[in-house]
């Protein structure tokens, strides 16, 4: 039998992440596969019925919201970071977090199906781009036939390549982040925190990592943390 429908938008699960703030998260899905991260089902949604199958799929699709933009307006044209923060395009022509509704999809791999006493069945993902306690509306396959699309036209993604940093992780820091989230770390650092249109060598930025603040600073082509602590 069919359970009660929810209100449409109500989240049906919560997302625990090494993120707690918006600064440092990929700006894409997929980008680090060495992230890892917990879809944690409110306890309405605690079934291991609605997740019959689920095990099957590599792959699946996370429609959240942006809750740390929610109620903070949309404009007609954003500026997005790929283009410098000086190219404006319209807001539905990009993935810019301020909307008229304030929605995000993400495409995650599926590590594993888990359950506990206190989380009851739970997914963990790989490669997530979402802040620590972000809200989850729905969780959806990833189907190949229908959802891959080689010969997409990607617009200014096409002719603003993804550009990855050397990044510069003397080992006594190193030996301060635990050994299972140094690859991520490392991804995340190499895919360039900072707003693409700040290039200062001399400024110290700041991200907040699984617990620990890491800071650094950017000359050229290389990132070289400064320093890490608890």
């Amino acid at each position: 039998m069919p359970t009660d429908v929810p209100h449409p938008l109500t989240p049906i699960a919560h997302i625990r992440s090494d993120f707690p703030a918006k600064f440092g998260i990929p700006r894409q899905s997929g980008l680090v596969d060495s992230l890892r991260a917990a879809v944690v089902f409110e306890p309405p949604f605690r079934s291991p019925d609605a997740l019959r199958g689920i095990e099957d799929f590599s792959h699946l699709w996370l429609i959240w919201q942006f809750s740390a933009c929610a109620g903070q307006g949309w404009s007609p044209t954003v500026r997005p970071p790929r283009l410098g923060g000086n190219r404006r395009v319209g807001v539905f022509a990009s993935r810019s977090p301020f909307r008229p509704n304030p929605l995000g999809l993400s495409c995650v791999r599926l590590v594993a199906l888990e359950t506990s006493p206190s989380l009851g069945p739970h997914l963990i993902v790989a490669g997530a781009d979402l802040m620590d306690g972000t809200p989850i509306y729905d969780v959806k396959p990833y189907v190949p036939y229908a959802d891959s699309h080689p010969e997409a036209a990607g617009g200014f993604t096409d002719t603003t390549p993804r550009r990855l940093l050397e990044v510069d992780l003397p080992e006594h820091l190193l030996a301060l982040v635990p050994a299972d989230r140094r690859e991520a770390l490392a991804g995340v650092l190499a895919n360039d925190p900072r707003p693409s249109y700040q290039n200062d060598p001399e400024r110290l930025y700041g991200l907040v990592f699984a617990g620990l603040d890491v800071r650094f600073r950017v000359e050229g082509e290389v990132l070289h943390v400064v320093s890490i602590r608890n």
